[in-house]
Parts: C-alpha cells; structure tokens; sequence
C-alpha cells in the first residue's frame, strides 16, 4: 500500500478501468470547451477592442444551423455523460450470485467487520481476488461513507438502514480505506486498509480464526433476552414463529406483505410497531437502545439458522423409520 499521494490511484477492480474512463472523458470534455471558450474570449476582445476599428452592427439575419448546433451538441455530450454513468452505475449496483456477503459496522471512529465465518475486523477488510465480494453496511451512530479509492467503490453508510457496496478485486495487495462523509472531531482518523489475497491464502486466513461465529452470540442474546418464550411454534405462541422466516413473504395487519431480509428483521427486532404480523398483537418490548447494531447483527444470523415449524417433526418422522 503505497502510502503517499497520489493524483490518481491504482486499479485493483473490476470496476475501476470503466470508471476512470468515463472519468477521462469528462475531464476531456471539460478542458476542450474551457480552451474553446477562452481563445473565443480573446479573440473576441483582440478584434473588438474599443481602440479597433471593427463593424459592430448585428447583421439582421438569423443562424438556425448555429443556434441548433449550441442546443444539440451540449445535449449529446450531456446524454452521452448519462448514459455512460448508468451503465456503470447498474453494473456496480448488481451482485452476482456467488458474492461473499460481509457485515460493516461504521462508528465514530473505526469500520468493525464482521466475516460470515465468524472472523471479526477492525479498520481492516480482507477479501479474495477473483471473488465478488458484497458489503452489507449500517452505522452505529452518524452518517459515513465507505471509500476505497483503487476499486472505485464509495457508498454512504446510514444509520438504522443497511446500504450495500458490491466489487471484485483483481489485484492481490493492501489498498487505502477511508471515510468519505465528515462525522466528528476524529474523521479523519477514520481510515484503515483493504488486505487482497489469492483465494487459497484467503481461506487459510479464515480457517484460522478463533472468534465466535455470530449465530452462536446471537443464540445466546435469544436465550438471555428470553425471546424463545413468546417466539416459539407450539399453539398458542403469542408472538410470530421465526422459524424459516427469513426469505419469505409476510403478511402484516394493515394488510400488506413485506419480505423478512436483513431490513426487515432488524427493524421488527428495534421497533416492533414498526410491522405486525397478521393474526398477532404487538406484545414485544421495545430493544430500541438496549441492543447495539452487532447484537441486532448477531441475532438474525441466529434467525437465519432456526428451521421451519414442520422441518423438525419430518426429520424426526425419517429417523423413527425402522
């Protein structure tokens, strides 16, 4: 990780050679009617100067073909500007299958990660080179932004709503990590680093972690938060099963439907007003302050774990077969 300035950063994304091109053009665009306009500026005031002798009445006619070209020319460089922007922008946004999701948690004034094996960071992300990596984001306290410079790659992180950022890097190294956004006295101090590795490497790395995996933590808060006495699929249960929920769609009270992703856990969890399930009441208390961003983390992986209501009773049916 080169530590100096630098005008203009490596590439190290899949992304980033079509970033800094779109980038290129622009600056292009930008120096070519800059020069235009300024010889047209002084070429105007050299040919009429007060002290020039010039004809300065405006001929009575009118320049359709000059004034069309002022219109559309601009509008195409513009649209052509749009267009390309979304391209990569759409291309940037979409996640591909096969992506490795990993949990940022932005607080004043470090990135916590949070690996789904269970491996946790501070102010360092590793990835693998080659593997489309996908950021699930939400801070702790007050807006950031997520920023890595060689992969092009910059998206806010907000609290108490998850935002994502999705890359692939392609070149194994260590590569700067800052925040974007201004979030107190110590912002800038917020910055750590990217660790790229060959995927082999990278899975000996993971192998060799000791932290606890967060379905575990987030079994126990179930249990310290006695959430499995109202949260469970016996009859009469006085709160929704969690069991298979997450992924599907659930019906609500007022009549609408949502699907139960990390968003919707997260915020059933913290405000449970926030979504009642048809055919419940909302007895939850509210964990609005009692429970931190890596709690709430922890516990929907948890969720996640917990099987549907009829996967126990067919699992025990096949095991009593003789």
């Amino acid at each position: 990780m080169n530590d100096g300035f630098r005008l203009h950063p490596e590439q190290a994304s899949e992304i980033a050679a079509s970033v800094d091109a779109l980038y290129f053009f622009q600056v292009g665009v930008t120096v070519f009617f800059t020069v235009l306009i300024f010889v047209l500026i002084w070429t105007f005031a050299l040919k009429y100067g007060r002290a020039r002798k010039a004809d300065r009445i405006l001929p009575p006619h009118e320049f359709w073909a000059t004034e069309l070209i002022w219109a559309i020319v601009p509008f195409a460089i513009v649209m052509i500007m749009f267009g390309w922007s979304a391209v990569i922008f759409v291309r940037g946004s979409q996640t591909p299958p096969n992506a490795i999701t990993i949990d940022v948690i932005g607080k004043q004034w470090m990135w916590r990660i949070y690996h789904p094996e269970g491996k946790r960071e501070i102010n360092t992300l590793h990835v693998p080179v080659g593997q489309p990596v996908r950021l699930r984001m939400i801070s702790d306290d007050v807006i950031h932004s997520f920023y890595i410079p060689a992969f092009r790659a910059k998206m806010d992180v907000l609290p108490g709503r998850h935002t994502f950022m999705s890359f692939t890097a392609t070149k194994p190294g260590e590569y700067h990590l800052f925040c974007a956004e201004y979030c107190g006295t110590q912002h800038s101090f917020m910055r750590g680093r990217i660790v790229v590795m060959e995927p082999g490497v990278f899975a000996d790395w993971i192998r060799g972690s000791t932290d606890e995996p967060p379905e575990v933590a987030g079994k126990q808060l179930f249990e310290q938060f006695r959430c499995n006495n109202c949260h469970h699929n016996n009859p009469g249960a006085r709160c929704p099963p969690l069991g298979g929920i997450y992924g599907t769609t659930v019906a609500l009270q007022d009549g609408t439907t949502v699907t139960a992703d990390e968003s919707y856990l997260r915020e059933s969890i913290l405000n449970p007003a926030a979504h009642i399930v048809a055919g419940y009441k909302n007895e939850m208390p509210l964990y609005l302050g009692q429970l931190g961003e890596e709690d709430v983390l922890q516990l929907i992986a948890y969720i996640k774990t917990l099987p549907s209501p009829d996967a126990t009773p067919r699992s025990e049916a096949e095991n009593s077969k003789p």
